[in-house]
C-alpha cells in the first residue's frame, strides 16, 4: 500500500512513483487475495528455504530493490528460526546477487541485542549483539550474513530492526493482544513501568522506503521505531483509550497483576524448552513481559530523514 500509494505526511514520499513495478514472493498456500486487489503487483509463489524459487523470484529484476521482510518469529520448531531467518536470507542474497538486483533492504529485529540491562537505558546502532534465544541467535547470524556480502562488495545492503509492532495488517497476536485488553485479562507483570519501544506497520514501512532510497544507507543499520518508548502501562491505558473513543469499544479497567518472579521463571522454562529444540509462544512472549527492550532512532533521523 505504502509503495503503490505513498506515505501521508511523509514529505518527499508522500506521493507514490507510478512508474513502479512490483514483484511479490509469498508462500505456495498463502492467500493472495490481499495483494490482488492491489493495481501492478505480479506475483511468485515460492519458499525462501529453496534457492529454485528464490532464484525464479529475482529473475528478470537486474537493477531492482529487493525488501527481504520473509521471516519466522513463532515457531513450533527451533530449528525452524536457523532454516528460516539465516538459510532463507542467505539464499535471497545470492540469488539477488546472481539476477543482479541493485540493492537489498533486511528486515532484522531488536531481538539481536537482546533487552537493556535497566529501564533507563537505551539501545543504539553501536550496542553490542547480546541475542535472546534462538530467535535473537538467528536473525544475529542473518544480519552478520548480510554485513559480510556488503562488506565483500558482492551487492548493496541495509538492515532495519523494528521493535514490537502493530498497526494496519497487523499479526493475528496483536489482535489478540488488545481482546486481552478489552476484556480486562492483559497480564501485567511486575510494575508494568518497563520500557518498549513499538511501531506502527506505516512508520516501518516509511523506514523500508527511505533506505531503499538513500545511497547513504548503503551498508548500515538502523533501529525504526515509534517516537518514543513507552511504559507498558502506558501501552494498556492507550489502547483501552483508543478502543473506548474510537470506536465505541466497551472495555474492563482490569488487569491480572502478577510478580516479577512470573516472568524469571518463564524465562528459565523457555529456556530449558529452546535447548531441546522446541517452542513455546506463551511462554516465550510471558518471559518478556516485565523486560524493558527499547531504542534510539536517533541515526534514522538524522541519516534517512525518518519522521515517525
Amino acid at each position: 500500500d505504502c509503495l503503490l500509494n505513498g506515505i501521508e505526511n511523509s514529505g518527499d514520499i508522500e506521493k507514490p512513483n507510478k512508474k513502479l513495478k512490483i514483484k511479490c514472493l509469498i508462500l505456495k498456500d498463502d492467500d493472495a487475495l490481499n495483494i490482488k486487489r492491489l493495481n501492478n503487483i505480479s506475483i511468485v509463489k515460492g519458499d525462501v528455504t529453496v534457492i529454485e524459487d528464490c532464484e525464479r523470484f529475482t529473475d528478470n529484476s537486474e537493477g531492482g530493490i529487493l525488501f527481504h521482510c520473509a521471516g519466522i518469529i513463532h515457531p513450533k520448531k527451533t530449528r525452524h528460526f536457523f532454516d528460516i531467518n539465516v538459510n532463507g536470507t542467505n539464499n535471497i542474497i545470492d540469488a539477488a546477487i546472481k539476477g543482479k538486483i541493485k540493492k537489498i533492504v533486511f528486515v532484522s529485529s531488536n531481538s539481536p541485542c537482546g533487552v537493556n540491562p535497566n529501564n533507563e537505558h537505551i539501545f543504539d546502532e553501536n550496542c553490542n549483539y547480546n541475542p535472546y534465544l534462538m530467535y535473537g541467535r538467528s536473525k544475529m547470524e542473518m544480519e552478520k550474513l548480510i554485513n559480510q556480502s556488503y562488506s565483500k562488495g558482492n551487492i548493496k545492503t541495509v538492515i532495519i530492526r523494528p521493535p514490537w509492532f502493530y498497526g494496519p495488517n497487523q499479526p493475528n497476536r496483536q489482535t489478540k493482544f488488545y481482546k486481552m485488553i478489552r476484556d480486562g485479562k492483559v497480564p501485567i507483570v511486575g510494575s508494568g513501568e518497563n520500557k518498549r519501544s513499538m511501531a506502527c506497520t506505516i512508520n516501518i514501512s516509511q523506514g523500508l522506503i527511505r533506505a531503499a532510497i538513500k545511497n547513504e544507507a548503503n551498508g548500515q543499520t538502523y533501529w525504526i521505531a515509534d517516537s518514543e518508548p513507552y511504559p507498558f502501562n502506558y501501552i494498556i491505558k492507550t489502547i483501552r483509550k483508543v478502543m473506548r473513543h474510537e470506536f465505541n469499544i466497551i472495555c474492563k479497567d482490569t488487569e491480572i497483576r502478577l510478580p516479577n518472579v512470573v516472568s524469571s521463571v518463564a524465562y528459565y522454562l523457555d529456556s530449558f524448552i529452546q535447548s531441546i529444540g522446541l517452542y513455546n509462544k506463551e511462554i516465550h512472549v510471558l518471559s518478556e513481559m516485565n523486560k524493558t527492550i527499547a531504542c534510539s532512532i536517533k541515526k534514522a533521523k538524522d541519516e534517512l530523514d525518518y519522521k515517525p
